[in-house]
Protein backbone atom coordinates (compact mmCIF):
# COMPACT_ATOMS: atom_id res chain seq x y z
CA UNK A 1 0.00 0.00 0.00
CA UNK A 2 2.80 2.30 0.61
CA UNK A 3 4.44 1.78 -2.42
CA UNK A 4 1.05 2.15 -4.20
CA UNK A 5 0.68 5.72 -2.43
CA UNK A 6 4.27 6.64 -3.20
CA UNK A 7 3.48 5.57 -7.20
CA UNK A 8 0.72 7.87 -7.04
CA UNK A 9 2.42 11.09 -5.51
CA UNK A 10 5.10 10.66 -7.71
CA UNK A 11 2.80 10.73 -10.66
CA UNK A 12 1.32 13.76 -9.26
CA UNK A 13 4.11 15.20 -8.84
CA UNK A 14 5.31 14.73 -12.70
CA UNK A 15 1.77 15.74 -13.39
CA UNK A 16 2.43 19.17 -12.43
CA UNK A 17 5.40 19.89 -13.90
CA UNK A 18 3.66 18.55 -17.34
CA UNK A 19 0.46 20.79 -17.11
CA UNK A 20 2.99 23.76 -16.57
CA UNK A 21 4.70 23.13 -19.62
CA UNK A 22 1.43 21.78 -21.87
CA UNK A 23 -0.48 24.95 -21.00
CA UNK A 24 2.60 27.45 -21.28
CA UNK A 25 2.78 26.38 -25.19
CA UNK A 26 -0.64 28.16 -25.44
CA UNK A 27 -0.91 31.92 -26.36
CA UNK A 28 -1.53 34.31 -23.70
CA UNK A 29 -4.29 35.88 -25.16
CA UNK A 30 -6.02 32.37 -25.46
CA UNK A 31 -5.25 31.49 -21.78
CA UNK A 32 -8.14 31.24 -19.26
CA UNK A 33 -9.57 33.30 -17.58
CA UNK A 34 -8.69 33.53 -13.33
CA UNK A 35 -10.93 31.53 -11.20
CA UNK A 36 -10.42 31.16 -7.50
CA UNK A 37 -10.37 27.24 -6.95
CA UNK A 38 -13.41 27.00 -4.91
CA UNK A 39 -15.65 29.00 -7.15
CA UNK A 40 -14.30 26.85 -10.66
CA UNK A 41 -15.31 23.46 -8.30
CA UNK A 42 -17.80 21.80 -11.10
CA UNK A 43 -16.95 18.71 -8.47
CA UNK A 44 -14.41 16.76 -5.80
CA UNK A 45 -13.68 13.21 -6.13
CA UNK A 46 -13.17 11.28 -3.28
CA UNK A 47 -12.01 7.89 -3.43
CA UNK A 48 -12.63 4.49 -1.50
CA UNK A 49 -12.43 0.87 -1.63
CA UNK A 50 -15.72 -0.47 -0.91
CA UNK A 51 -18.56 2.37 -2.10
CA UNK A 52 -20.97 1.09 0.71
CA UNK A 53 -18.35 1.70 3.73
CA UNK A 54 -17.61 5.39 2.18
CA UNK A 55 -21.27 6.08 2.16
CA UNK A 56 -21.71 5.15 5.56
CA UNK A 57 -18.83 7.35 6.14
CA UNK A 58 -19.68 10.33 4.80
CA UNK A 59 -22.90 9.81 6.25
CA UNK A 60 -21.90 9.12 9.46
CA UNK A 61 -19.14 12.66 9.10
CA UNK A 62 -21.78 15.14 7.44
CA UNK A 63 -25.19 13.82 8.23
CA UNK A 64 -26.04 13.53 4.55
CA UNK A 65 -26.36 10.10 3.02
CA UNK A 66 -24.53 9.96 -0.46
CA UNK A 67 -26.73 8.39 -3.50
CA UNK A 68 -25.98 5.76 -5.48
CA UNK A 69 -25.00 7.52 -9.00
CA UNK A 70 -24.27 4.92 -11.34
CA UNK A 71 -21.54 2.97 -12.45
CA UNK A 72 -18.72 4.33 -15.48
CA UNK A 73 -18.80 1.42 -17.79
CA UNK A 74 -14.77 0.22 -18.96
CA UNK A 75 -13.71 2.38 -15.75
CA UNK A 76 -14.25 0.01 -13.46
CA UNK A 77 -15.67 2.22 -10.81
CA UNK A 78 -19.13 3.67 -9.51
CA UNK A 79 -20.10 6.26 -7.65
CA UNK A 80 -22.35 8.49 -5.21
CA UNK A 81 -23.01 11.14 -4.69
CA UNK A 82 -23.96 14.85 -2.85
CA UNK A 83 -24.86 17.73 -3.38
CA UNK A 84 -22.96 21.12 -2.79
CA UNK A 85 -25.15 23.42 -3.85
CA UNK A 86 -24.63 26.08 -7.15
CA UNK A 87 -23.32 23.52 -9.39
CA UNK A 88 -21.35 22.29 -7.12
CA UNK A 89 -21.28 18.24 -5.89
CA UNK A 90 -18.91 15.76 -4.25
CA UNK A 91 -18.51 12.79 -5.80
CA UNK A 92 -17.29 9.23 -3.58
CA UNK A 93 -15.77 6.69 -6.15
CA UNK A 94 -14.87 3.22 -6.00
CA UNK A 95 -14.22 -0.50 -7.41
CA UNK A 96 -17.54 -1.38 -9.21
CA UNK A 97 -17.77 -5.25 -8.32
CA UNK A 98 -19.68 -5.80 -11.90
CA UNK A 99 -16.58 -5.05 -13.53
CA UNK A 100 -14.08 -7.16 -12.34
CA UNK A 101 -10.59 -7.43 -13.71
CA UNK A 102 -10.86 -3.63 -15.28
CA UNK A 103 -7.59 -1.74 -14.07
CA UNK A 104 -7.90 -0.39 -10.90
CA UNK A 105 -7.04 3.42 -12.42
CA UNK A 106 -6.41 4.97 -9.00
CA UNK A 107 -5.19 2.68 -6.73
CA UNK A 108 -8.82 2.60 -4.93
CA UNK A 109 -8.41 -0.68 -3.51
CA UNK A 110 -5.94 0.49 -0.98
CA UNK A 111 -8.05 3.46 0.58
CA UNK A 112 -9.24 2.10 3.34
CA UNK A 113 -11.03 5.61 4.34
CA UNK A 114 -12.94 8.19 2.35
CA UNK A 115 -9.97 10.33 0.47
CA UNK A 116 -9.35 13.36 -1.73
CA UNK A 117 -8.35 12.13 -4.88
CA UNK A 118 -8.77 14.62 -7.58
CA UNK A 119 -11.12 17.52 -9.08
CA UNK A 120 -13.03 18.88 -11.84
CA UNK A 121 -13.30 22.35 -13.07
CA UNK A 122 -16.47 23.60 -14.66
CA UNK A 123 -16.25 25.03 -18.46
CA UNK A 124 -19.08 26.50 -20.36
CA UNK A 125 -16.40 26.29 -24.07
CA UNK A 126 -14.60 22.90 -23.51
CA UNK A 127 -13.59 23.56 -26.83
CA UNK A 128 -11.75 26.90 -27.09
CA UNK A 129 -10.40 26.01 -23.73
CA UNK A 130 -8.63 22.70 -25.86
CA UNK A 131 -7.53 25.31 -28.78
CA UNK A 132 -5.39 27.34 -25.84
CA UNK A 133 -4.36 24.49 -23.74
CA UNK A 134 -3.76 22.15 -26.96
CA UNK A 135 -5.81 19.33 -25.39
CA UNK A 136 -8.26 17.22 -27.00
CA UNK A 137 -11.42 16.61 -24.95
CA UNK A 138 -12.91 13.36 -24.69
CA UNK A 139 -16.90 12.05 -24.21
CA UNK A 140 -18.28 10.49 -21.14
CA UNK A 141 -21.72 8.78 -19.90
CA UNK A 142 -23.08 7.39 -17.05
CA UNK A 143 -25.97 5.54 -16.68
CA UNK A 144 -28.20 6.44 -13.85
CA UNK A 145 -30.33 3.75 -11.19
CA UNK A 146 -33.56 5.36 -13.00
CA UNK A 147 -32.34 4.83 -16.48
CA UNK A 148 -31.44 8.43 -17.84
CA UNK A 149 -27.82 8.79 -19.28
CA UNK A 150 -25.90 11.73 -18.37
CA UNK A 151 -23.06 13.01 -20.79
CA UNK A 152 -20.02 15.14 -20.45
CA UNK A 153 -17.12 16.27 -21.78
CA UNK A 154 -14.01 16.28 -20.25
CA UNK A 155 -10.25 18.07 -20.41
CA UNK A 156 -7.65 16.28 -18.89
CA UNK A 157 -4.15 18.04 -18.88
CA UNK A 158 -2.05 16.65 -15.77
CA UNK A 159 -2.45 13.11 -13.74
CA UNK A 160 -5.18 13.89 -12.29
CA UNK A 161 -4.15 15.92 -8.88
CA UNK A 162 -3.97 19.18 -7.61
CA UNK A 163 -4.44 20.06 -11.52
CA UNK A 164 -7.97 20.02 -12.39
CA UNK A 165 -9.40 18.07 -15.51
CA UNK A 166 -12.49 20.32 -16.64
CA UNK A 167 -15.60 19.58 -17.83
CA UNK A 168 -18.41 20.69 -19.80
CA UNK A 169 -22.06 18.81 -19.21
CA UNK A 170 -24.37 18.21 -22.03
CA UNK A 171 -27.59 20.71 -22.28
CA UNK A 172 -29.93 17.51 -22.31
CA UNK A 173 -28.39 16.46 -18.60
CA UNK A 174 -29.43 16.99 -15.52
CA UNK A 175 -25.93 18.49 -13.30
CA UNK A 176 -25.76 15.85 -10.54
CA UNK A 177 -26.00 18.99 -7.80
CA UNK A 178 -29.68 19.37 -8.94
CA UNK A 179 -31.39 16.00 -7.75
CA UNK A 180 -28.39 14.68 -5.38
CA UNK A 181 -29.02 15.04 -1.75
CA UNK A 182 -28.06 18.10 -0.30
CA UNK A 183 -27.76 19.79 2.86
CA UNK A 184 -23.72 20.50 2.45
CA UNK A 185 -21.80 23.28 0.39
CA UNK A 186 -18.36 24.10 -0.26
CA UNK A 187 -16.36 26.01 3.11
CA UNK A 188 -12.58 25.98 1.02
CA UNK A 189 -10.93 23.96 -1.32
CA UNK A 190 -6.52 24.06 -0.13
CA UNK A 191 -3.39 22.63 -1.88
CA UNK A 192 -0.37 21.56 -0.40
CA UNK A 193 3.08 20.16 -2.75
CA UNK A 194 6.27 19.48 -2.15
CA UNK A 195 7.48 22.63 -4.52
CA UNK A 196 4.74 25.30 -4.08
CA UNK A 197 6.11 27.90 -6.16
CA UNK A 198 5.94 24.95 -9.25
CA UNK A 199 2.29 23.87 -8.11
CA UNK A 200 1.04 27.06 -7.96
CA UNK A 201 2.37 28.21 -11.56
CA UNK A 202 0.75 24.85 -12.74
CA UNK A 203 -2.54 26.44 -11.34
CA UNK A 204 -2.12 29.91 -12.80
CA UNK A 205 -1.36 27.91 -16.02
CA UNK A 206 -5.20 26.55 -16.32
CA UNK A 207 -6.65 29.56 -15.35
CA UNK A 208 -6.96 28.38 -11.45
CA UNK A 209 -5.90 31.00 -8.81
CA UNK A 210 -4.83 29.36 -5.86
CA UNK A 211 -2.52 29.33 -2.30
CA UNK A 212 -0.40 26.48 -2.18
CA UNK A 213 1.46 25.27 1.00
CA UNK A 214 4.23 23.36 1.51
CA UNK A 215 3.65 19.54 2.31
CA UNK A 216 5.73 16.39 1.78
CA UNK A 217 3.25 15.04 -1.40
CA UNK A 218 0.64 16.88 -3.12
CA UNK A 219 -2.39 17.10 -1.33
CA UNK A 220 -6.00 18.55 -1.96
CA UNK A 221 -8.08 19.55 1.34
CA UNK A 222 -12.04 19.89 0.68
CA UNK A 223 -13.64 21.75 3.55
CA UNK A 224 -17.36 21.17 3.44
CA UNK A 225 -19.92 23.35 5.81
CA UNK A 226 -21.88 20.17 7.14
CA UNK A 227 -25.45 19.48 9.21
CA UNK A 228 -22.70 18.24 11.39
CA UNK A 229 -20.55 21.43 11.39
CA UNK A 230 -16.95 21.32 9.00
CA UNK A 231 -15.78 18.50 7.56
CA UNK A 232 -12.54 18.30 6.13
CA UNK A 233 -11.66 15.83 3.50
Amino acid sequence: MVARMASIQRREVLGLFVAGALARRAAAAAAPAPRDARDAVDHIVIGIADLESGVARLAAQTGVRPAIGGSHPGRGTRNALVSLGGRQYAELIAPDPAQAGTKDAYGLSAFSEPRMLMWAASTTDIDALAAGLKATPNAGSRVRPDGRVLRWRTLTVAEPGLVPFFIQWDAESVHPSEDSPDGCTLAALAFEAPDPAAAKRALDDVGIAARVERGAAPRIRATLDTPRGRVTL
